[in-house]
């Protein structure tokens, strides 16, 4: 088969294993209820945390960081280039945040990102794991997570630890750090995009996007959002 012909079918398959919605599926199938309609209404491990169980959150969360490692290592398995791997955990990402399955919504991508990122370098990985999830550092994990996302191209220069025999070459750094360069973007404008609830609609818009960007919802009071209606 040809190499690119292997390449496009790689980049169906992994947006296809990144839309499988494990949050919208565990919740449904531990609940009945739709995540979608629930809490923030973001179809992801955090959501889940907030509206159900913290257990149910981390095999949701375990489930969408797989999807990335496997991605990317399935490429690697494959003998596809370092960027071509970097685009398999790409549209694995894209497939989480937009899932074929469910109208094509889903979560914000960080934990699936952080798969992608463990199978760069586990070093890395677990740096990035405790930056933005253990509230040391950052006592609001939006935040923790708002600043791995823009500084994933910075730390990407630790990538090379994965690679046992050899260093990553400047063509395959770049194309690491230009990867996760457009993961972030995507990630960030992931939280701007998006129409206004009827909650924030005396909001500013300076200030809304702020919101958006640090705290990942429309207003600051967490608890008010969280438990804002549904159908909002």
């Amino acid at each position: 088969m040809d190499m690119w012909l292997k390449f496009i079918l790689l980049l169906i398959g992994a947006y296809i294993l990144g839309s499988i919605p494990a949050a919208y599926l565990c919740v449904k199938w531990a609940t009945g209820a739709d995540i979608r309609k629930m809490g923030t209404g973001n179809v992801g491990s955090s959501n889940v945390a907030q509206t159900t169980s913290k257990w149910l959150a981390v095999a949701v969360g375990l489930f969408d960081m797989g999807k990335g490692t496997l991605a990317f290592f399935i490429a690697y398995w494959l003998g596809f280039e370092v960027w071509q791997q970097m685009a398999a955990g790409f549209f694995t990402v894209v497939g989480h945040n937009w899932s074929v399955f469910i109208g094509f919504r889903g979560g914000k991508g960080m934990i699936t990102t952080l798969g992608v990122i463990f199978a760069i370098s586990p070093l890395l990985g677990l740096i990035i794991l405790f930056t933005a999830y253990f509230p040391v550092i950052f006592k609001q994990m939006a935040l923790g997570v708002f600043v791995c996302f823009i500084t994933l191209p910075l730390w990407s220069w630790f990538a090379w630890s994965w690679f046992a025999s050899s260093r990553l070459g400047w063509e395959e750094r770049m194309a690491v750090t230009l990867g996760l360069f457009i993961i972030s973007l995507m990630g960030v404008a992931k939280r701007l995009i998006g129409a206004r609830a009827t909650i924030s609609r005396n909001v500013p818009m300076g200030e809304l996007l702020l919101n958006r960007l640090l705290f990942d919802r429309d207003i600051r009071d967490r608890q008010t959002w969280i438990n804002r209606s549904s159908s909002d």
